[in-house]
């Protein structure tokens, strides 16, 4: 992770910046983090006055949901070459969201340029960038896009799956089993964690199959991934199931947390715990998980 603190992105919610009734049901949510949309769900006749509602959007987030922890909040704007970007970008800062998500990122270069505008704006260091990756460009430039997850200068902290543009732009076929479409999953991953970034995978569209938007969230969480993006209100507790450590893993933790605790294990580097060998990346990858489920109180 590149924040101190573990925040949970298990469920994270597209929100429409026009869709007052929705944005109303913010606080009443369990989803991790929402994303005030600027791009996608915005008609282009609707951009501007969109963007204009974040001030009070924003004025006006919760303090906590009903699990009592603060929902993240990030706002999608368009893209930075558009006609609507730059301003989008300005209105964004300004509104001091959680972070801001930047679509269609195809180069480190995109990320720094829009780091600049919000260093040369004085936008506080909390404010982080997400970068969404739905391009082919941005697969072929992946590795470079995620090491500036190493400095904390660059913002960045989350790459975002955008599926739904990556299938259009390279034609492959989209399967409900996605055999297509997970070799570049698994490199967003691979990135992501050699950038420690968190990395969320992209949205479910038919969301009343309930079922099936389950089995792929079980999926992405047994590929590595942090969280589910998601269209629907309905899909939040399956996602948050899916991504939440299980009973079993987190009494696995603790034993192995525990052992290490012991005197006559000070100093060691392996040690043998119910006939497995473990060694301290064990001890790390425990301690991880325990502040995971700390924090969404699991």
């Amino acid at each position: 992770m590149t924040t101190e603190t573990y925040r949970p992105r298990r469920s994270v919610l597209y929100v429409p910046a026009s869709n007052d009734k929705a944005l109303a049901k913010i606080s009443s949510l369990a989803c991790d983090a929402v994303i005030i949309d600027l791009e996608d769900a915005i008609a282009p006749s609707d951009k501007v006055s969109a963007r204009e509602k974040l001030a009070g959007i924003f004025a006006k987030r919760p303090v906590a949901n009903h699990n009592g922890r603060r929902c993240e909040m990030v706002v999608r704007i368009n893209p930075p070459a558009s006609e609507w970007g730059a301003d989008d970008l300005l209105a964004a800062l300004r509104s001091e969201p959680d972070a801001i998500l930047l679509p269609k990122v195809d180069t480190p270069r995109d990320v720094l340029e829009a780091g600049d505008v919000l260093d040369d704006n004085f936008a506080p260091d909390a404010v982080k960038l997400w970068a969404m990756i739905e391009t082919p460009k941005a697969l072929l430039n992946i590795g470079p896009i995620a090491e500036l997850g190493r400095d904390p200068a660059s913002r960045l902290v989350c790459f975002v799956a955008g599926t739904n543009d990556l299938v259009k732009d390279t034609g492959i076929r989209a399967t409900p089993d996605r055999r297509y479409l997970t070799p570049w999953l698994m490199q967003m991953v691979l990135a992501a964690r050699a950038g420690g970034l968190d990395l969320l995978d992209g949205v479910f569209n038919e969301f009343r199959d309930l079922d099936g938007f389950a089995r792929e969230c079980t999926e992405a969480a047994a590929m590595g991934f942090d969280g589910k993006s998601l269209i629907h209100p309905a899909q939040i507790d399956a996602a948050n199931r899916a991504f939440a450590p299980s009973a079993e893993a987190v009494a696995e933790a603790r034993l192995v947390k525990a052992a290490f605790a012991l005197a006559e294990n000070a100093g060691k580097g392996v040690i043998a715990l119910n006939g497995k060998m473990v060694e301290r990346l064990h001890l790390a990858q425990a301690e991880k998980l325990l502040a995971k489920a700390a924090a969404i109180g699991a």
